[in-house]
């Protein structure tokens, strides 16, 4: 008898999780999906055999129904090949969630994610929020694969969340509830309650962390951390104080497309399963029976302008004052670039102006970053970055997809965080 009165609470516990989904939940009309379709097509177009392999981009195909098939089997066996000695965490993680919406064993992968989880520990008792992002994406991974033995690995995860105190970050609160409300929602029956209460109460706090971040518009921190806090507010079990108005937030979003916001491909990754009304919990869940290939309906975009053939001018500055580094500067140089270039082509044209403003570059799943200027490198023990801004205001696109107007003030500042 005991045992069937936890397999009934094991099942109203799933339904209202489902039901929170579906009241906070809101869709695409179909007169705006031509925009959804629009930067699904220009995501996948990016998968070619020479680029990056982004196992975040073949989850939000697969999500929302990819439509360049080859596309998807190009970067299903890319994954497929790839060598988890050379992944973080998070990118085992991602890669073992891609190829399950592939409809593909990652077997062989997951002992390794979980050897390394079971391993796992923060860097310090007061670590960066960032930090917990990739262990957070190894939890998800491995609670959609076998919940049982992730239990007491996500136990002693949830317990090191609640000790920590550095300043939250929304894109790795939001891969924390996704994590979390998977295993909330998935604990075996006859486990003890405590599980349930503990991935409640971190749930309940990092959710109220998110929705402090809902601004009038109903962005949420900014527009590409939107994307992922959209999954978690949509399936948190643990519902927050302040109601979220998802139809707002879709508004917005769709509002930003249509002014081109969205053109790089994992910012696109990132939006896209919420615009579908999908989330990460649904990967084990996909379909993989052979479909027709669907062609997109587009939107209707006015004939493009040439562009222009005049210069603008960026006021680019590199600085360097942090203590302990000996070398330290702070330079500025104006460059003139053709209208409409990205921040790329200005960092090459004052590269090629001032040897002084040398740079280095590392590919990322989001594209180019700047790893180094004038020999002064990143450095990940040191915690010190390149951070760009427009006067005082950080940039929340890459080099490769910001676009400087007339007379801006772009700075390069070496900074910690």
């Amino acid at each position: 008898m005991a045992w069937f009165t936890l397999y009934l609470l094991s099942l109203l516990w799933a339904l209202a999780a489902t039901s929170t989904y579906t009241q906070s939940s809101c869709s695409v009309s179909p007169a705006q999906k031509p925009l959804v379709n629009g930067i699904q097509v220009l995501m996948e177009s990016t998968v070619t055999p020479s680029a990056f392999p982004n196992p975040s981009v073949l989850i939000a195909m697969n999500l929302a129904g990819a439509y360049d098939v080859e596309a998807q089997k190009l970067l299903t066996y890319k994954l497929m090949a790839s060598d988890t000695a050379d992944l973080t965490i998070g990118q085992l993680a991602l890669t073992i969630l891609a190829l399950t919406s592939s409809c593909r064993d990652p077997a062989d992968k997951i002992p390794i994610l979980q050897r390394q989880m079971e391993r796992w520990a923060p860097s310090s008792p007061n670590a960066e929020a960032s930090s917990f992002y990739g262990p957070s994406l190894a939890i998800l991974a491995l609670c959609q694969k076998n919940p049982e033995t992730t239990l007491p690995i996500a136990a002693r995860f949830a317990k090191t969340l609640l000790s920590n105190s550095s300043p939250f970050n929304i894109d790795t609160g939001a891969v924390v509830t996704l994590a979390l409300t998977c295993m909330y929602n998935k604990i075996p029956v006859g486990s003890e309650e405590g599980y349930r209460t503990l991935f409640g109460q971190v749930l309940k706090d990092t959710v109220e962390n998110i929705s402090m971040r809902i601004k009038d518009n109903g962005i949420i921190g900014d527009i590409y951390s939107t994307g992922l806090a959209m999954q978690a507010l949509s399936v948190t079990p643990e519902q927050p104080n302040k109601e979220w108005n998802c139809k707002k937030t879709m508004d917005t979003i769709l509002n930003e497309i249509k002014q081109g916001k969205f053109h790089n491909p994992m910012s696109i990754a990132q939006i896209l399963p919420s615009l579908e009304g999908k989330t990460y919990l649904d990967v084990p869940h996909m379909s993989c029976s052979p479909d027709h290939e669907v062609q997109p309906t587009l939107p209707n975009r006015p004939s493009p302008v040439p562009p222009s053939a005049s210069n603008i001018t960026v006021i680019y500055t590199i600085n360097n004052q942090l203590r302990g580094v000996e070398l330290l500067f702070n330079v500025t140089i104006n460059v003139s670039v053709k209208s409409g270039s990205v921040l790329l082509v200005v960092l090459e044209e004052a590269q090629r102006k001032n040897p002084m403003f040398k740079f280095e570059t590392t590919m990322t799943s989001w594209g180019l970053v700047i790893s180094s200027i004038n020999n002064i490198a990143e450095n990940v023990n040191h915690k010190t970055f390149w951070q760009f801004l427009s006067g005082t205001t950080p940039l929340n696109e890459g080099v490769a997809d910001y676009i400087p107007f007339n007379h801006e003030h772009i700075t390069a500042n070496f900074t910690q965080y």
